[in-house]
């Protein structure tokens, strides 16, 4: 299991400001990555004021430690709600980049622009 690292509410909001800031108001609707991009993706919407927040469930990392030969993805939005739409996909850190991989690829598929954003980013342990 990946290292926890504790942030405040304070630093949170900080850090999707900062994130708000970087991503600006192109996005058409939000994509949330379950469970961690939950929260940051509610926060984000909100100072973007962009009111449609879609859900993918993803799992990578299991319970007992490790991960998956890769993210298994459960529910996922209809391709009618991501085609020609401009996509934001949130979640709150890129570990290895597979999660993240995975979901932009189902959201072009679909015929939707994804763009990423997330809270946390580990470049050292990134494998994409």
């Amino acid at each position: 299991m990946p290292e926890t690292l504790n942030v405040t509410w304070e630093a949170l909001d900080e850090l999707v400001a900062r994130l708000a800031a970087r991503t600006g108001r192109d996005h058409d609707l939000v994509l949330a990555i379950t469970r961690g991009g939950l929260v940051p993706a509610g926060m984000l919407a909100y100072r973007l004021d962009l009111r449609e927040i879609l859900v993918a469930g993803a799992v990578f990392y299991r319970p007992e430690g490790g991960t998956h030969p890769a993210p298994v993805i459960g529910h996922f939005p209809e391709a009618t709600l991501l085609a020609g739409q401009r996509v934001l996909v949130v979640d709150e850190v890129w570990e290895t980049g597979e999660t993240m991989t995975e979901v932009m690829g189902r959201v072009r598929a679909a015929g939707g622009t994804p763009v990423s954003a997330v809270i946390h980013y580990k470049p050292a342990r990134s494998r994409v």
